[in-house]
């Protein structure tokens, strides 16, 4: 068994040789590493990795890579500066201004992530910290129910999902998406770690490194990290994310073993017969939304931002001034029942914050990243290389639209983050790859 010195010496030559970016993808790894613990220190890490980065393109200029979706999100940027110079209330767009910020997240993990068998790393170590969030979040919930029990035994389920378990972050939405992300990549690890073999390491590894290298062999200790993942995502109670991970579970079987899709809903009927009565309870509502005021409250948002979007078709309300002119597009005589600082819903919330143009700039950004790595995925298995990390990202992909259009996770700095490593890696892969092929020939 591998020392941590020597597996510590071992992490530090798989990075790139030059001392400065050495350094800086040392910082890229360690934010990765705290995408799901600390928000301040991830964009900390994030910071030193940009800083790094920028004096060694100045030291030694060259045009770094970047995924082949510079004009839409060069757009889309635009439209929402726009959008806040136009707003009502300017001042209330600057924190989505800031947030712009963090696509360097893809910028820096195209071209800091140095090999395949670094990549594997940094998602291992995500895969272990997202269960160490799902125990935690998990004795949250036993506490909860605990506490609700003893105060509220008539109103449990009411109490139960007022408020609920949120991990190492700050909001239970926040957590639930960022543990879907995570739970699509996993299982596509589990399920099609095995396949293809990678050859050629990335810049600056030595030659040791840059042989053959087997696609990773998930043991069963994954299968449990699996499991703990998922039983936070059950216990988080956010219907939009167990949508999500539906999507990412069905993508991934079909990729794996297609006939098998037949098995999904009978393992998911079994799955709500055996449930607990809370859980039951929570995907009973999804087809009776009368019932739920936040289902109810979701149709009165989908009136406000259409009223919006009529009256600033070109550039929106303005950024963040939806919560503060919510109230002056209800309908007369409607009584404002609702926690509306977002409209709960990628497509509407853009559209009705910042136009349709941006709304339009924004779905051609998240279709090109998805027919991308779809590219990437074909030309990574007409090569035999390993492609669970292109279908980890389509699963992702898949499961963070689909939850979009019931939760406004793109702005969510947690899920965002995450979301945009995870659509990132593939890109890296591909670069390494191509790297090879150069060095080979």
């Amino acid at each position: 068994m591998i020392s941590p010195r020597d597996w510590a010496r071992e992490f530090w030559r798989e990075l790139p040789e030059p001392a400065l970016l050495r350094w800086s993808s040392l910082f890229f790894t360690l934010c990765a590493l705290t995408l799901l613990i600390s928000v301040a220190a991830c964009q900390t890490f994030l910071t030193l990795a940009g800083v790094c980065y920028a004096v060694d393109l100045l030291r030694r200029p060259r045009v770094p890579s970047f995924p082949g979706v510079k004009l839409p999100l060069a757009l889309y940027c635009l439209f929402t500066v726009l959008s806040m110079l136009w707003a009502a209330n300017p001042a209330a767009g600057g924190n989505v201004i800031r947030k712009l910020t963090l696509f360097v997240i893809m910028l820096l993990a195209v071209n800091l992530i140095a090999s395949y068998r670094h990549l594997v790393w940094i998602w291992r170590a995500i895969f272990v910290e997202s269960a160490v969030a799902g125990l935690v979040a998990t004795g949250q919930f036993l506490l909860q129910y605990q506490q609700t029990r003893a105060e509220h035994p008539g109103q449990i389920y009411y109490f139960m999902t007022l408020t609920r378990i949120h991990g190492f972050v700050g909001h239970w939405m926040a957590f639930g998406g960022q543990q879907m992300l995570v739970f699509a990549a996993l299982l596509a690890y589990l399920l099609l770690g095995t396949r293809g073999v990678w050859v050629g390491a990335g810049q600056g590894t030595p030659e040791p490194a840059s042989g053959p290298v087997p696609g990773p062999a998930p043991g069963r200790v994954w299968w449990l990290v699996a499991a703990i993942v998922m039983l936070s995502i059950v216990l988080n109670f956010t219907r939009g994310v167990w949508i999500g991970c539906g999507v990412a579970l069905f993508y991934l079987v079909a990729r794996w073993r297609a006939r098998l899709l037949w098995a999904l809903p009978v393992l998911a009927l079994a799955a709500y017969l055996g449930a607990p009565s809370l859980v039951r309870d929570r995907v009973t509502s999804l087809v009776h939304p009368s019932n739920d005021p936040s289902i109810t409250a979701r149709f009165e948002m989908w009136h406000v931002g259409l009223a919006m979007i009529r009256n600033h078709p070109w550039v929106g309300v303005g950024p963040n001034n939806v919560n503060e002119l919510y109230i002056t597009y209800l309908r007369p005589g409607t009584y404002e029942n609702s926690w509306h600082e977002h409209m709960h819903d990628n497509f509407l919330q853009l559209a009705a914050e910042r136009g349709l143009p941006c709304l339009a700039a924004w779905v051609w950004f998240v279709a090109a990243l998805g027919w991308q790595i779809l590219g990437i995925r074909r030309r990574l298995k007409s090569e035999g290389r390993p492609v669970w990390i292109a279908d980890a990202s389509l699963a992702a992909w898949l499961a963070f639209v689909v939850e979009g259009v019931f939760e406004f996770n793109f702005g969510t700095t947690p899920v965002l983050m995450v979301f945009l490593f995870v659509v990132s890696v593939p890109y890296a892969v591909g670069r390494v790859a191509e790297k090879t092929r150069t060095l080979s020939s």
